[in-house]
């Protein structure tokens, strides 16, 4: 299991009050694949239907004028008297005619999560909160902040102005993402500005807590803040767009807590999951991931084979039917084969000749059982006629 350091708790006035050990989901891999599918999936989940009128571009009285007109079949809107008639209708290549495939409200609008896959992407997104680099990658801004993940005081969740807040913020270097928000909210892109959702901007601090006694009251109206409880954290807002490395800062009471809602590595977490069995922390696949540094140790290198200098030359490529020496390395015994063949052949071709040359002078004499049976039958019958 990797080393679990110390992490220091900061007084509302900025000053270090004491230390707390990181928690055991901190160490829980970091897997943008499962947090990537289950933010997908999850996002859905707060779609409401929408469809087109069933009617829409199906209202004119049309009907198809057929063949022999010398023009298409699509039904064509019928009277006369204004340009509208004769026009296509219904089809969705037609002018004021239907969409193709209309929209339904009964489409699949939900999905269904594993509850399992759901726990491992909230403990990945956790533990990439603790890494710096992967929150600076986000966007955020944490040059500023003394440590990663930030830690206070449980003093901080008795705040109920919202300028003690930020003047709280400010004190730990926080602030500056706060104004990276601010400052980046624009108008958004497209027909989002007719239906109540006129700007966009970025995200800021999320805050968590364990007990609310002010300090959802004092952080709410802070342009990007988010705040979430220590028992229902979501993913969504710790991996906002399927992204990781959301900057959190706890609450120190949110901090210990955490072990109990997710346990560590050796402990399950003493929360149950629905079916009575308590949730265990996803293992690493690699104790040590650093794999340049794994290859280049000395228990490896001594193991492995000195480096090969140089390349073999590829000789050209024969074909063993055509190529003798490329039919020996093949089959070895294919030049034996060959030579047995050839001097049957040779016989054969000598035991023809000698026929042909005893047919021709009238000397040929057949050796086959079959041809002696028929001499006899022959001879037989021609005796049989000479005494009759």
């Amino acid at each position: 299991m990797a080393a679990r350091p110390l992490i220091s708790v900061y007084s509302v006035d900025g000053e270090v009050s004491k230390s707390v050990k990181l928690p055991g989901v901190f160490q829980a891999p970091i897997r943008p694949d499962v947090v990537h599918f289950v933010h997908t999936n999850m996002a859905k989940n707060k779609r409401q239907p929408y469809c087109v009128n069933k009617y829409a571009g199906k209202m004119p009285s049309a009907a198809s004028w057929g063949t022999g007109r010398a023009v298409s079949r699509i039904p064509r809107v019928q009277g006369g008297g204004t340009h509208r008639s004769g026009q296509g209708a219904f089809g969705n290549m037609c002018r004021g005619g239907r969409m193709f495939a209309p929209t339904k409200t009964w489409r699949k609008w939900h999905r269904k999560v594993n509850s399992t896959q759901k726990r491992y992407a909230v403990a990945s997104g956790v533990a990439a909160s603790g890494v710096p680099s992967l929150v600076m990658a986000r966007g955020h801004r944490i040059d500023q902040l003394s440590e990663v993940p930030l830690v206070v005081s449980n003093q901080v969740e008795k705040l109920t102005k919202t300028r003690d807040a930020v003047q709280m913020l400010k004190k730990f270097g926080a602030y500056d993402d706060v104004e990276k928000v601010i400052s980046s909210k624009t108008l958004r892109a497209g027909k989002g500005k007719m239906r109540n959702r006129r700007f966009v901007q970025r995200r800021g601090p999320l805050i968590i807590y364990d007990n609310d006694n002010g300090v959802t009251r004092a952080f709410r109206n802070i342009p990007g803040v988010e705040l979430a409880s220590v028992d229902s954290l979501n993913l969504l807002q710790l991996a906002p767009g399927g992204h990781l490395g959301r900057f959190c800062v706890w609450t120190q009471g949110a901090f210990e807590k955490l072990d109990n809602v997710f346990g560590t590595m050796t402990r399950p977490s003493s929360t149950r999951k629905h079916n009575g069995t308590p949730y265990r922390l996803p293992q690493l696949q690699m104790k040590n991931s650093d794999l340049s540094r794994l290859i280049n140790s000395d228990e490896v290198q001594s193991v492995v084979n000195t480096p090969k200098e140089g390349q073999k030359p590829r000789g050209l490529k024969l074909n063993p039917l055509k190529n003798a020496k490329a039919m020996a390395l093949v089959n070895p015994a294919a030049a034996a084969t060959k030579e047995r063949f050839a001097k049957k052949q040779k016989e054969a071709e000598k035991a023809k000749a000698a026929l042909v040359e005893a047919k021709r002078k009238g000397k040929a004499k057949s050796t086959s059982k079959k041809d002696k049976t028929a001499e006899k039958m022959k001879l037989s019958f021609y005796e049989s006629m000479i005494k009759d």
